[in-house]
């Protein structure tokens, strides 16, 4: 396919025209570097998780090329442990520590399939796919949760971060996908999924608290945790402490700043739970920060009535193209959605469990020699 934003049939606004996209999607390119890199920003260090957002963005909006020399640059800088550098610039590695969130979301090489079809592209990223996620789920715990980072000296961060561990929850469930669809079958990552998915629904004592940030907010229901009541119910007990009307969403609650790429991830949750009014709206609310040539800025500090910071940057603009591609009802909304992605292992009482209150957990906690037994 050249071109596979999808425009809407139901009568929904569009937001972007196609050929803002392609504006946008030419933005992201411009800043790829010679060896396929995408950076932050010219001249800013380049990691796995935005690099693969743009590449995303890349395909949907028609530039293959850009998008192959992406998936190209992935293949070549990973380690033979399964992981990428924390920070590249340029080529040199600046932190050689891991991020297992950052490695894992090469998994959502499913969402190339699902825009193109691709069987030879599945087959040859499979390795890649496979080395990182056991690389993760080298960092799972027996309670589920997964460490959010190795240091460079191997060590371990043992931290377990809601953010990070919902959207690799969500990275799991694509790399399931991807193992049957090359017919690698693999259960270990059907047992890391379902324990982690049972951690973040039933144990949040594990997890470190990021409440400041609005991305705790939200990812629980991006990655899969959290739909429909019990996602529209999370998503709304902080409304009003990051939605800023006709501006955006912040970033962090205690800064007078927006964010285009929080607002966009914000949207697509609130469309996962069938508020596609709101999310539609907060998309239209960050067009104060599109450049003339496609680009996107970062963010916009209300108080002080300036960009900030002063860059515009690869991933905001990827956010923009997939969000708008997820409300248009496009293969970005099959991928977050998830509906025919394996959910792992399922642990009883999951979802009686996530009913509970805030404070009270209703399923007892595994057996710690049962796990490890299973994970034998």
């Amino acid at each position: 396919m050249s071109h596979t934003y999808a425009l809407p049939s139901d009568g929904t606004p569009t937001l972007l025209t196609p050929a803002a996209i392609i504006e946008t999607a030419d933005a992201i390119a411009a800043m790829q570097e010679p060896d396929g890199a995408i950076p932050w920003s010219p001249g800013d260090h380049t990691d796995a998780w935005d690099h693969l957002e743009c590449v995303m963005a890349l395909q949907l909006a028609g530039r293959s090329d850009a998008a192959a020399a992406g998936w190209e640059w992935l293949a070549r800088s990973q380690r033979p442990d399964g992981s990428w550098p924390m920070r590249t610039v340029a080529g040199v590695i600046e932190d050689a520590g891991a991020d297992s969130n950052q490695c894992a979301y090469v998994a959502a090489a499913w969402h190339h399939w699902l825009v193109t079809g691709d069987r030879e592209h599945a087959a040859r990223v499979w390795p890649v796919v496979r080395a990182a996620l056991d690389f993760v789920l080298d960092l799972q715990q027996p309670d589920g949760q997964v460490w959010w980072a190795r240091a460079a000296d191997g060590s371990p961060h043992t931290e377990a971060l809601l953010t990070g561990c919902s959207s690799t929850l969500h990275s799991l469930r694509c790399g399931l996908a991807l193992a049957d669809l090359v017919g690698e079958p693999r259960s270990e990552w059907e047992l890391g999924a379902g324990m982690l998915r049972h951690a973040l629904r039933a144990r949040p004592e594990l997890f470190g608290r990021r409440d400041r940030w609005s991305m705790d907010l939200y990812y629980p229901v991006i990655g899969g945790v959290l739909r429909g009541a019990e996602g529209r119910a999370r998503l709304r007990s902080r409304w009003d402490d990051f939605v800023v009307a006709g501006l955006g969403a912040r970033c962090v609650d205690d800064q007078p700043w927006v964010t285009g790429a929080e607002t966009c991830e914000l949207a697509i949750a609130l469309h996962l739970v069938g508020e596609t009014d709101a999310a539609v709206q907060l998309v239209r609310d960050i067009g104060h920060l599109r450049h003339a040539d496609g680009s996107y800025w970062t963010g916009w500090q209300f108080e002080a009535g300036v960009n900030w910071p002063e860059e515009r940057s690869s991933w905001t603009a990827a956010a923009v193209i997939l969000a708008v591609d997820t409300l248009a009802g496009g293969v970005t909304e099959t991928l977050f959605r998830g509906d025919d992605l394996p959910t792992g292992l399922v642990f009883p009482r999951d979802e009686t469990a996530a009913r509970a209150g805030p404070d009270e957990v209703l399923l007892p906690r595994p057996r710690m020699g049962e796990l490890d037994e299973r994970r034998k």
